[in-house]
């Protein structure tokens, strides 16, 4: 643990190190992400604009900043040990760096964290989310749908209307999308809606990086590591009373350790998934969970059940 004046020696070092074109990239509000690739060239990814090149990095420096980072992270960044991820020192966002002999210079990757929190209501105004109505089936696992009443009421109303009622409807929410869809953007407008709705649930929420905005209360926010993988994480969060489970993103054989938990007493989760559409997303888990020792004998047929009842909308 690093004491605070050497932190602050770090924080002015990076800052350093980094340069007006990386740090002003990194302090633009309209940037998304700022990349460097092993040619030297850096990159911005600017929201509604695209990828533009800022210029160029040394990557004598571009080293230099990941190992500056993997200080105050406190690891090290070595030829034998080569990849660091993380939350990037001065803003918290999400960090991936590589360096020789992986790659031939320096590259990194760093996933700015969201300042501004969009809601439901930003996403309609923005037509992103469509006000058209539709079917319940078309968002709901078969095994779970409203009352006919209910049905009526859900068909009858905009999609971010139909989200809000999952969320107070305890229904498990599983966001799927491709890299840089806006998974955790949406993730974050339904933690917003779930603590206008719900405030006084308990929220235990688990991430690798800290990016999701848990704003109620009563929350617990865990950090996955190597040391603590996230599965791990899942179980302890089973004794900490929560009434919610979030998970920032999931990977690997967690999967069947989040729904177990979801279908133990603790409906109304929350996660996101890497993949490029819905059925993919769950195919995908299905595949995570067939990861996770005590699922390996399992039938797809048990697995797909398993899914069907679990994961609502």
């Amino acid at each position: 643990m690093l004491d605070e004046v050497t932190q602050r020696r770090l924080l002015e070092k990076l800052e350093r190190e980094g340069g007006e074109v990386f740090i002003s990239a990194l302090k633009n509000p309209d940037v998304i992400e700022v990349m460097r690739n092993s040619d030297g060239r850096l990159w911005a990814d600017f929201s509604g604009v695209g990828m533009k090149c800022l210029g160029e990095m040394a990557g004598s420096r571009a080293e230099s900043i990941l190992s500056t980072c993997a200080s105050m992270l406190g690891t090290a960044l070595t030829r034998e040990n080569p990849i660091l991820e993380g939350e990037f020192p001065l803003d918290g966002s999400r960090l991936q760096g590589i360096i020789p002999p992986i790659s031939s210079t320096a590259v990194f990757a760093i996933r700015k964290k969201a300042l501004k929190v969009f809601t439901l209501a930003d996403y309609i105004e923005r037509g992103i989310l469509a006000e058209h109505a539709a079917e319940p089936h078309d968002f709901l696992s078969p095994v779970v749908k409203p009352a006919q009443s209910a049905e009526a009421s859900w068909a009858s109303h905009a999609l971010s209307a139909r989200l809000e009622w999952a969320i107070r409807e305890k229904m498990n929410i599983l966001v799927v999308g491709g890299t840089g869809s806006g998974k955790t953007t949406l993730a974050n407008a339904l933690l917003h809606s779930l603590s206008e709705q719900c405030p006084h649930d308990r929220i235990v929420a688990i991430e690798d990086t800290m990016e999701l905005q848990v704003r109620v209360e009563n929350a617990v926010l865990l950090r996955a590591s190597e040391q603590v993988p996230m599965s791990r994480l899942l179980r302890a969060t089973m004794r900490l009373r929560p009434d919610r489970i979030i998970v920032g993103e999931v990977r690997g054989s967690e999967a069947y350790t989040l729904l177990k938990s979801w279908n133990s007493g603790h409906p109304g989760g929350l996660a996101t998934i890497h993949a490029n559409s819905a059925e993919e997303g769950l195919d995908k888990l299905s595949q995570y969970i067939f990861e996770a020792p005590d699922a390996r004998n399992f039938s797809h047929d048990m697995v797909g059940r398993m899914i069907a009842s679990t994961v609502n909308v």
